[in-house]
């Protein structure tokens, strides 16, 4: 793998590249590079061995936490932390997962037909599990 170099040695700050040289022809580019569909350049040396040991143990914590002699906590949290610099927010842990678009659809259908009170409604659309669950 060609890793690039992506953080300040000095400051940890974020590296850009700003001119690409081909020593073939003496071409010389400038101006600002970054590759499109290449999101995983802005993880460090650290983040990209996690994520390879990661899919290695196809993401399951158990062999991820014998692999790496870590607990799931610390996993967790560099999982998280790995997500945030990719630009994704992780959904806290416990958080009800919401319905899906049918799902939706169909609560709020039955909602005006008058099946289901306002109050279910809220609670099946925020993914709460003490709800009784949709069918589609």
């Amino acid at each position: 793998m060609n890793l690039q170099l992506n953080q300040c040695p000095v400051c940890e700050g974020e590296l850009i590249v700003t001119r690409l040289h081909c020593p073939q022809c003496d071409t010389t580019i400038e101006g600002f590079f970054r590759p499109k569909g290449d999101a995983f350049a802005a993880l460090n040396a650290e983040q990209m061995d996690f994520l390879i040991s990661f899919i290695r143990c196809e993401g399951r914590f158990n062999r991820l936490e014998k692999e790496l002699n870590l607990s799931y906590p610390t996993l967790r949290n560099r999982l998280d932390e790995i997500m945030r610099t990719l630009g994704f927010e992780p959904e806290p842990e416990g958080q009800p997962a919401k319905p899906q678009p049918k799902e939706r659809r169909k609560i709020l259908e039955d909602l005006e037909k008058g099946v289901i009170t306002f109050e279910e409604a809220q609670s099946l659309l925020r993914g709460d599990s003490s709800s009784q669950k949709v069918k589609v």
